[in-house]
């Protein structure tokens, strides 16, 4: 199959170079999620549902051809999952009262609910089972967030059950989630009674939490309770017993989305350890705020992998600053609302007015007056962000009458003034986390800000993973900052630092250097395992399993070469490679150039 012909079939051969360079073939190609099209520039949701329905058809004219084996496997997996089984409340009284047409309309309604949701978040159903779904996060495909998606998905499921409207019926769900390490993959049953089991505690975990949750109740365990932290609000629901559990288990009801904006500080929570090894990028930073304190604003752009301490950097630059008259402003991008115009700059404004949950429309707009009225605005610009905060018009600002493109302008122009407006009261120091997430309005208000903010006593510091590529990197007053590994000196400074007072054998601190490769964040969590767990040989923390399982799907077809160079060493031979992966030599050969490349 050609992949640039089947792209120019779609009437979208624009793409054709993206996937050329990530090497997407006829083998790749069935297996392309929502993610990986964003991560190929995808960017406009109407030709990503083009693709995806296209790759589904891929895939439906390919029939399946049964096992005759029960018992064949399928490429079984040890992995960590997260598992949600949600279900239909009052689904028995329903059925004793409606004609069985009219529920297999309702229920089917509901199945189409979970569906999408599920679909949505990249999770995958693994079975209907009459009023109940059982759903995995983190299989076929893990993310580093997949016990977050999960409970986003049970909050959501809830909601939108409750807004069904079929037959006049209302109905409700009730939501258990678990976390855990299973073994899936293994294909049981026949025809069309076939599917992928999973084996281990975590599911059977999942469904009696559903069992005990009121209706319209979201239920999670400890597993993943731990791995989201202080993302959701919760309720602790005590220690519950639990059919065919020995010990009773400590359970939580997720009441909602927290309100602390930043990632980073939601899941590492506010208890920092001491910086180390970033002095030369800590001084550079200070460096670049004198000059922007002067009025010769500057842009530094802080690049780096996932747990290498983007966010721990800049908040040792704000504790630096924190004696010294600014402002500092803090913009967060979201992986769930890429899609959703202007959302780092929506949701700054919300939270520097002040909004609470159950303010009313008016108090908001008089919040947001307030907050606005430091900068000067004008009357434009008050209504127009208020319109982009879903405020209703108001007498004292009338919303000017523009079409939609010359309103997108004028909003942009509204927000940057905002930021002129008080960088003329003090130096401000802006910050925009995790700019890898952004949505594609404000890529374009960011790249207006870099414009405006270098006449500003502004510093404004983006920080990213490496795919984020702008198009201002190298003009003037815009310096690279790229974080390396820690070296093996600062990488035993951090696991002393982190024991404290306990003194650990130094085979077990040499063990921990070597096994964290520098990135201050699996120091952290597998020094944190030992610490807490005194167990060796070291295994994998458990808030490192998805992260890492999410690098390794990302591999593609050359994930099996990867895992199988795992499972011999860190150290080995070409040769002794070849013979244990059983492969052709050149397609041994490619898969390395791509795990090395």
């Amino acid at each position: 199959m050609d992949v640039a012909e089947w792209l120019r079939g779609l009437g979208l051969e624009q793409y054709e170079p993206a996937f050329r360079a990530n090497e997407i073939d006829e083998r790749v190609l069935p297996s392309l999620t929502a993610e990986d099209l964003k991560d190929l520039g995808v960017i406009l949701v109407g030709h990503r549902r083009r693709l995806l329905d296209a790759i589904a058809a891929l895939g439906a004219a390919v029939p399946a051809t049964p096992s005759r084996d029960p018992t064949v496997r399928a490429d079984a997996q040890r992995r960590q999952l997260t598992v949600m089984f949600c279900d239909l409340v009052g689904s028995t009284e329903l059925a004793g009262r409606l004609d069985p047409e009219d529920l297999r309309e309702v229920i089917a309604a509901y199945h189409g609910a979970v569906a999408d949701l599920v679909g949505n978040l990249d999770g995958f159903v693994a079975k209907y089972m009459g009023d109940g779904v059982l759903v995995y996060f983190g299989y076929p495909r893990a993310h580093e967030d997949d016990a977050e998606r999960a409970v986003r998905a049970g909050l959501g499921l809830i909601d939108a059950v409750g807004r069904l409207d079929v037959k006049s019926v209302e109905l409700q769900a009730r939501v258990g989630i678990a976390t855990g390490l299973v073994v899936v993959g293994d294909l049981i049953g026949e025809g069309s009674a076939q599917e992928q089991s999973v084996v281990g505690e975590t599911p059977n975990l999942a469904a009696r939490l559903q069992a005990l949750a009121e209706p319209d109740a979201v239920v999670i365990a400890a597993g993943t309770r731990r791995l989201v932290g202080d993302l959701f609000e919760v309720h602790d629901l005590g220690a519950l017993e639990v059919k065919g559990i020995a010990v009773p288990v400590p359970a939580w009801q997720v009441l909602r989305p927290s309100t602390v904006a930043s990632r980073f500080e939601a899941l590492r929570g506010s208890a920092l350890t001491k910086l180390v090894g970033r002095d030369e990028e800590i001084d550079l930073l200070l460096r670049r705020w004198a000059r922007a304190k002067a009025g010769d604003g500057q842009v530094v752009l802080i690049s780096g992998e996932p747990g290498i301490g983007k966010s721990r950097i800049v908040a040792a630059l704000a504790e630096r600053l924190h004696a010294e008259a600014h402002l500092r402003l803090r913009y967060f991008c979201s992986p769930y609302h890429q899609d959703s115009a202007l959302y780092p700059f929506i949701d700054q404004l919300g939270r520097a007015s002040g909004f609470a949950r159950d303010d009313s429309a008016a108090a908001k707009l008089e919040k947001l007056e307030a907050q606005l009225a430091r900068a000067a605005p004008q009357d434009e610009d008050v209504a127009l962000l208020a319109d982009r905060l879903s405020l209703p018009a108001w007498e004292r600002h009338p919303l000017p009458n523009l079409g939609p493109q010359r309103k997108k302008e004028r909003t942009l122009e509204a927000l940057i003034r905002q930021l002129e407006g008080l960088a003329r009261l003090q130096p401000v120091m802006t910050v925009f986390e995790d700019a890898h997430w952004i949505d594609p309005t404000s890529r374009e208000l960011l790249d207006l800000a870099i414009e405006r903010v270098r006449s500003l006593p502004v510093l404004l510091i983006v920080s990213s993973r490496p795919e984020f590529q702008p198009p201002w990197i190298g003009q003037p007053k815009v310096s690279m900052l790229t974080l390396n590994r820690l070296d093996r000196s600062d990488r035993t400074d951090l696991i002393e630092q982190l024991a404290g007072g306990k003194a650990l054998p130094d085979e077990i601190i040499a063990q921990i250097a070597d096994r964290t490769d520098g990135v201050p964040l699996f120091v952290e969590e597998l020094t944190k395992s030992v610490l807490e767990s005194g167990v060796t040989p070291l295994g994998i923390p458990t808030s490192l399993h998805d992260s890492l399982m999410a690098r390794l799907d990302r591999l593609g077809s050359v994930r099996r070469v990867a895992q199988t160079g795992a499972a011999i060493g860190r150290e080995f031979s070409y040769e002794l490679l070849h013979a244990v992966s059983r492969l052709p030599e050149d397609e041994l050969q490619t898969d390395l150039a791509r795990l090395v490349g």
